[in-house]
């Protein structure tokens, strides 16, 4: 069901809009077909109908917790087009500004059961000329992109079309009055004709508050090796999250100040020790827990661990969208000490477990 807008469109007195939402999410979703069993995409028989789509991911995991979220995009007048449409309302998000486009078809890809890591791992795109990447800014409404407390982008959209590259330089300038704008880095090289035209990813980053990328992410764009390297090469934004896969995420916070210094210190949280069934989705996850955490105004160590929890939770499923952890028993979770964080097990079931009555240092794990 979708959540009803208030005061989005309303400017307060010589001010910017008054947020009706927790988080904007702006990006392109598509259809996808999940195998029915493992092998290649050539011995596949059958596939299921889910959906995928960064940031309509990050909607759709914020308001299964009872955030309030609003997705952005442009769809086909088709068949998957309505699909998607009511498969992310019936999320809880908002959807009533996504635009239907009667010319062009809503995306679709089709992938293996393999994780995105190995050499076996295969995604067939149909997404070429799709309604969304023919999003500009002048075909969106720019009072309900500024209605949120964060504006969430990705950088897949900015692969799309040269159109939807214009439209992430404007929403990443950095003006006055602006939502937090939260980027994540999401390289995806099958999206970019040159390995050089990645560079424009960088540009984009600087512009945001708040950045995820993953290490390898900005070795392979940018030619970046370690959370040093890539925290000098981003000086800009407040927070920078740089994720290292099984190892953990570090944390950088900028300096008070106008010199856009970094502190010398950072922040690093390992990863979480789980029975792992697809990567697909974890990235989207992340974030979706780090940025429900800041909306909570929650610690930065915290917020980061709630980060590994959400991720957790769609590794531990074989689709892309996950059902995080209540609230309740993340924060738990989230409070243990390093001991038992570190011996932490998690598998699949486990954000449905009863953990009544438990402490949260007793969680075992879930098959």
């Amino acid at each position: 069901m979708t959540r009803s807008s208030n005061t989005g469109d309303t400017p307060a007195p010589d001010g910017p809009p008054v947020p009706d939402v927790d988080v904007v999410c702006l990006g392109e979703s598509m259809v996808t077909f999940l195998p029915s069993r493992p092998g290649r995409l050539a011995d596949v028989p059958s596939f299921d109908r889910a959906i995928g789509g960064a940031e309509s991911n990050v909607a759709c995991t914020l308001a299964r917790t009872g955030h309030t979220a609003r997705w952005i995009s442009r769809v086909g007048t088709d068949g998957f087009g309505d699909h998607l449409l009511a498969a992310i309302a019936d999320c809880g998000v908002d959807t009533r500004h996504v635009r239907r486009d009667p010319r062009r078809p809503t995306g679709i890809y089709f992938r293996t059961a393999a994780d995105r890591a190995t050499d076996t791992h295969e995604v067939a795109y149909y997404r070429a000329g799709s309604a969304a990447s023919a999003m500009t800014a002048a075909d969106l409404d720019p009072a309900a992109i500024r209605s949120g407390r964060i504006l969430h982008l990705s950088g897949i959209t900015a692969a799309l079309s040269a159109d939807c590259l214009g439209l992430m330089r404007e929403l990443t300038a950095r003006r006055p009055g602006r939502p937090l704008l939260s980027f994540d880095v999401n390289y995806r090289p099958g999206l970019w004709r040159e390995p050089s035209q990645a560079r424009a990813l960088l540009e984009l980053a600087r512009g945001a508050d708040l950045v995820f990328v993953g290490d390898d992410e900005a070795r392979d764009a940018w030619g970046l090796h370690g959370a040093r390297a890539i925290a000098e090469a981003l000086p800009e934004p407040d927070i920078l999250v740089v994720k290292q896969g099984k190892g953990g995420a570090t944390v950088f916070q900028r300096t008070t100040g106008t010199d856009r210094r970094r502190d010398a210190a950072a922040t690093f949280v390992p990863s979480l020790n789980v029975d792992l069934v697809a990567a697909t989705g974890a990235g989207d996850a992340f974030a979706a827990g780090f940025l429900s955490a800041t909306l909570r105004g929650l610690p930065v160590r915290t917020r980061i661990r709630h980060g590994h929890l959400w991720a957790a939770a769609a590794l531990t499923v074989p689709g892309d969208l996950a059902t995080p952890p209540g609230r309740a028993h993340a924060d738990r979770l989230a409070d243990l000490d390093d001991e038992a964080w570190g011996r932490l097990h998690l598998g699949p079931g486990w954000t449905a477990a009863d953990t009544s009555g438990r402490r949260a240092d007793e969680e075992v794990r879930t098959r």
